[in-house]
């Protein structure tokens, strides 16, 4: 059954009972047209917040379900009205505050002093900085435009190609929302329901095993390619650069300590981040008054953008209950004869082209209240769950038309966005194969979480 005949099955369940709105009319034309118009509204240029909202109103009144709009703000404040969304701005905060405070060269120089020797050794620099990096931004973007501005030109200084340099920069900014604290994950924990500290457990091993592979990659690229080695190079002192490098790297371990143990919640391990952000970058000399109010609007920007779209994603997802699309898309998938892996592949593939072309919080919103439901029907475990769709959307994020690392990384060192992709691509491939390797055995992200008792 070919994707439209499939749409037109799916749709026909969804809106059954409409033909009593629109007389004479198929039950999805309406829709249909609400559907098409959101389409070229999206390729237009529209803000996605407004398009879905304006979207899910039209709906209501297209499926004859208007008179449940009176109890939509009710739904859209509940919605809001969890703890764990008080967690998203701090971390965006911290990590922010970090960027600017000298986290990113004080975690650069203690990883030259440990991996520049060897053959290739910048290449591992880049992702042992990235795996650094990951536990103080959480964030693939702020990753890739802080490591594209410093390691990139050292790596071309010394010998390396620049579609390389910016290629294994990109792969390894991927790390960044896997390993916890991870914004991603506390959105899609807070929106979905599951629980935020299982999460940031369950990303530990994933985010190690896509380091470990990736460095094995540089490895083999660097005696392929004759990389240069960093013998005899002016490499930092070991001690001098631990020393310097200590209060950055001791943060995600109290972080992560004091969540996976239970000690404090990600909320409020995001306020201890805050605090020793502040601290660490004012330590280092480098974070100014007016670095802290810059941070501070950029991070209200980013909040205030952040929740326009979930109130459209909670309309969106009141009239999918009300219409029962969960249930739906669970029957098709039993007529399909998927089970429950073949409906995680089903994912991946959506997941992994809405991360190719949106933004990842946006894709997260739309698509997870659509999706999940039906696979939490089928007994995925929502642990699990949330690692592969994480994944798959940070992953997109490496993918044309649209990777939102790829379009940070060209403008940062000024290369041609197409000979960057053309780099990327054995990076962006292997990352779909541990994407496969991670939906198939869930172990490795249940693992840690099973152990501490989250699961």
């Amino acid at each position: 059954m070919g994707l439209p005949k499939v749409f037109y099955f799916v749709m026909r369940h969804f809106l059954a009972g409409s033909s009593n709105t629109f007389p004479g009319l198929d039950p999805t034309l309406p829709v249909s047209f609400i559907l098409f118009g959101t389409a070229v509204a999206l390729f237009a240029g529209t803000a996605i917040a407004y398009l879905i909202g304006a979207s899910a109103i039209l709906t209501f009144v297209a499926v004859d379900k208007a008179q449940f709009i009176a109890v939509l703000p009710q739904r859209l404040f509940s919605q809001l009205d969890s703890f764990a969304f008080l967690a998203m701005p701090l971390f965006i905060f911290a990590g922010d505050l970090m960027n600017r405070g000298g986290v990113a060269a004080a975690l650069i120089d203690f990883c030259m002093s440990l991996f520049g020797r060897l053959k290739g050794g910048l290449g591992h620099v880049n992702i042992a900085t990235s795996v650094f990096f990951a536990g103080v931004s959480g964030s693939a973007t702020a990753d890739a435009a802080a490591l594209g501005n410093s390691l990139v030109p050292e790596m071309e200084r010394r010998g390396y190609t620049r579609e390389y340099a910016a290629a294994i920069t990109g792969a390894s900014s991927i790390i960044g929302p896997i390993i916890p604290p991870s914004s991603i994950m506390i959105f899609y924990g807070a929106l979905m329901g599951t629980n935020v500290t299982a999460l940031f457990a369950a990303g530990i091993l994933p985010g190690l095993l896509l380091a470990a592979v990736l460095m094995a990659m540089n490895a083999y690229f660097a005696h392929r390619d004759d990389h240069p080695g960093g013998k005899g190079m002016d490499l930092p002192a070991l001690w001098p650069s631990f020393r310097r490098a200590v209060p950055a790297m001791l943060l995600p371990v109290i972080i992560l300590g004091g969540t996976l143990f239970g000690i404090m919640t990600p909320a409020e391990a995001a306020a201890v981040a805050v605090l020793a952000a502040l601290l660490i970058g004012i330590g280092y000399g480098q974070l100014k008054w007016a670095d802290i109010r810059e941070s501070l609007v950029r991070t209200g920007v980013m909040l205030g953008g952040v929740f326009i779209l979930l109130c459209a994603i909670s309309t969106f997802s009141y009239i999918a209950a009300l219409l029962q699309w969960p249930q739906a898309i669970q029957a098709v998938v039993e007529r399909w004869g998927l089970g429950p892996l073949g409906y995680l592949m089903l994912i991946n593939v959506i997941f992994l082209g809405a991360g190719m072309a949106m933004d990842v919080k946006a894709a997260v919103a739309l698509f997870a209240p659509i999706f999940v439901p039906a696979a939490l029907l089928m007994g995925i475990d929502p642990v699990h769950l949330g690692i592969v769709i994480c994944f798959n959307i940070t992953a997109g994020l490496l993918s044309p038309p649209l990777g939102a690392v790829l379009l940070i990384l060209s403008t940062v060192v000024n290369m041609d966005y197409w000979r960057l992709i053309r780099a990327t691509l054995p990076f962006f491939f292997v990352e779909v194969l541990i994407l496969i390797v991670l939906t198939f055995v869930p172990e490795i992200s249940l693992a840690l979480p099973r152990a501490l008792g989250l699961r």
